[in-house]
């Protein structure tokens, strides 16, 4: 890896396949800019012409979850009431909801 690629900021890569219908993460690069980012990843994660679009995301530009945080991220929300119709009135013909 030369001195340039260790000074370049790291980039997340996200391809859509041909038959695919949302983009899968499928590695990181590093390159100076977005056009450089969408080259370099166009050259190693798409050798075999398996991709249809790419997206380049600077990894520091990225927010995430954590982990250990699942738990009140993801949980019910028991203080959403709204999300639970247990106070709607449901006429007959409605049937079953």
């Amino acid at each position: 890896m030369s001195d340039k690629s260790k000074n370049s900021p790291i980039w997340e890569v996200f391809i859509r396949s041909k038959n695919g219908l949302s983009h899968s993460h499928v590695g990181s690069i590093h390159a100076t800019d977005n056009e450089m980012a969408l080259q370099n990843a166009r050259d190693v994660y798409t050798r075999r012409a398996e991709g249809v679009s790419i997206w380049v995301v600077l990894s520091s530009d990225i927010a995430a979850s954590d982990p250990m945080n699942k738990d009140e991220m993801f949980e019910p929300g028991s203080d959403k009431i709204y999300r639970h119709p247990t106070f709607y009135d449901i006429p007959d013909e409605v049937g079953h909801m």
